[in-house]
């Protein structure tokens, strides 16, 4: 194996795979929106934010469950996992990941996972304040038993809280099941939210309207796909998104990843 050093190697990789989920997305008609940092990014910069490293998007479920069931590559480089179909995932949301690599996170220890591109799901939320206040709450709780449950180090930094939520009486897969109840609206409402784990808080919901319908945007030097309403999404989630964040804060995250061919 052969290690990758330069951040900018890291991002062509996970350019490739933002092209492929590009092409396939624009070839069976499914809808997704470049997200979170990522759109900050294209907004600010035409490109990553200069001390990022990762490439986040977004799909209304619908489109989410259907790339899930559809994703396909010809060449056999790129795969779609997720918690429903990959045992001993830590995550809760899906990824596509270049198999041709291997990333090395203390997350996933003891899960082998390939360089990779996230992709969050997007669901309807109540509009009813007092009730969407239990439900995060209801959810925070589940995800942190399901943490646990998975986890072989100790993610509360408690070893009490730990025990218990490892002792919980109920399987990873009866936890997922539970949670897809809470999340997962059927009917529309007037708000969306990423409801994952790793997604934002209450104020990290917004307008249904925003998603309604999409928009190109360049993000390094091509052209891709973000929602129709991302100032306003933006400015909701993340207040004066224009304005760089002082030089103390400007971090690149670590990463370790090889080419497994190398």
């Amino acid at each position: 194996m052969r290690k990758i050093e330069d951040i900018q190697e890291l991002r062509s990789i996970q350019m490739g795979i933002l092209d492929r989920v590009h092409q396939f997305c624009e070839a069976h008609g499914l809808r997704y929106f470049l997200s979170s940092g990522t759109l900050i990014g294209a907004v600010r910069h035409k490109g990553y934010i200069p001390w990022d490293d990762d490439i986040d998007i977004y799909m209304p479920r619908q489109d989410y469950e259907q790339f899930l069931q559809t994703f396909s590559d010809a060449k056999g480089i790129y795969r779609a996992i997720n918690p429903a179909t990959e045992p001993h995932y830590y995550y809760t949301f899906a990824k596509v990941v270049d198999q041709r690599t291997r990333m090395v996170e203390k997350e996933t220890e003891g899960y082998e996972i390939g360089v990779y591109m996230d992709i969050f799901p997007v669901d309807y939320v109540t509009d009813d304040l007092k009730e969407r206040e239990r439900i995060f709450k209801q959810k925070k709780l589940f995800y942190k038993i399901r943490r646990c449950k998975i986890s072989n180090t100790n993610p509360l930094q408690s070893r009490l809280a730990y025990v218990v939520y490892k002792c919980w009486p109920m399987t990873v897969r009866q936890i997922e099941r539970k949670i897809r109840r809470l999340i997962v609206l059927k009917e529309s409402t007037r708000t969306v939210c990423n409801m994952t784990e790793a997604g934002p808080s209450i104020k990290g919901c917004f307008p249904a309207k925003d998603i309604a319908t999409s928009v190109d945007i360049e993000f390094e030097g091509r052209m891709y796909k973000t929602m129709v309403g991302y100032k306003d999404y933006l400015e909701r989630t993340y207040g004066n998104y224009m304005t760089l964040p002082p030089v103390e804060q400007r971090v690149t995250h670590h990463f370790e990843a090889y080419w497994l061919d190398q």
